[in-house]
């Protein structure tokens, strides 16, 4: 008798425990269906966001003066980090105040299919991968609309997160502002030496000039240190960069006049 109700109890023990199992299931199911769904909707959020405040960013800067660049932050961190004094010079100028010389110089330099690409290079990119996979001198390829995407909105680094959000950059620039700008933006946020932004700084600090009087010469040296800031000095070049400056000087030739029209 004792045996039948133990049996009796075990089933309604297993009876109970089996009901609850399945509620806790059930409640643990939507749980995760509400997980999922909250986690659809913050991430469709923080896409939005993203979207709207990158576009926003750059209908803005095609109007304003841009105050500092990530790199400019990241440089800052570095001397302080290194024991360094806190070094940064930058001085925003509108493109009438720059010689006409340097734009030239830069573009023949740096990308000399800028008025005729949209914001791409592909057979320079090609070039670039090709001589990187012979394991050649390390190239990026990257246009001159690419360098600004990359130095205004986004982080130093080679990931492809980085270099996606680079294509992004680049195609919105490239659709919302105008050649001229994107020149005008280039030669004010490039780094230009240890601390040195923009034309406007390395005029005064390499030749003791402003800007809008640069000579070719000066312009051509200013643009052949863009590749490498940090190492190059126009005042005390080496071979390579001579060679570089003499080449920079014949491709100005070459080119005469850049019109933005």
């Amino acid at each position: 008798m004792f045996k039948k109700k133990r049996i009796q109890n075990s089933k309604f023990i297993q009876f109970v425990d089996g009901i609850v199992l399945n509620f806790v299931r059930l409640l643990d199911s939507i749980r995760m269906k509400k997980f999922k769904e909250q986690l659809k909707k913050w991430t469709l959020r923080v896409v939005l966001a993203f979207f709207i405040s990158s576009i926003s960013f750059v209908l803005l800067y095609r109007f304003v003066a841009i105050p500092f660049t990530p790199l400019m932050i990241t440089r800052l961190f570095d001397q302080v980090a290194e024991g360094k004094p806190l070094k940064l010079k930058k001085d925003w100028e509108p493109i009438d105040n720059i010689s006409k010389n340097l734009p030239l110089a830069v573009i023949s330099s740096e990308d000399q299919k800028f008025l005729d690409h949209n914001g791409f290079d592909f057979d320079a990119m090609k070039k670039a991968f090709k001589d990187n996979r012979k394991g050649k001198k390390m190239k990026g390829g990257s246009t001159i609309s690419q360098q600004v995407a990359k130095n205004v909105f986004l982080w130093q680094g080679r990931s492809y997160i980085r270099k996606g959000l680079e294509a992004y950059f680049t195609f919105l620039i490239e659709l919302c502002w105008s050649k001229e700008r994107i020149i005008e933006v280039y030669l004010n946020v490039i780094e230009m030496g240890t601390g040195v932004y923009g034309a406007e700084a390395a005029s005064k600090y390499y030749f003791d000039t402003s800007a809008k009087q640069l000579t070719k010469s000066q312009a051509a040296w200013i643009a052949c240190i863009l590749p490498c800031p940090l190492k190059y000095d126009p005042n005390h070049p080496s071979s390579y960069l001579r060679k570089r400056h003499l080449h920079t000087l014949m491709q100005m030739r070459y080119i005469r006049k850049i019109d933005f029209k």
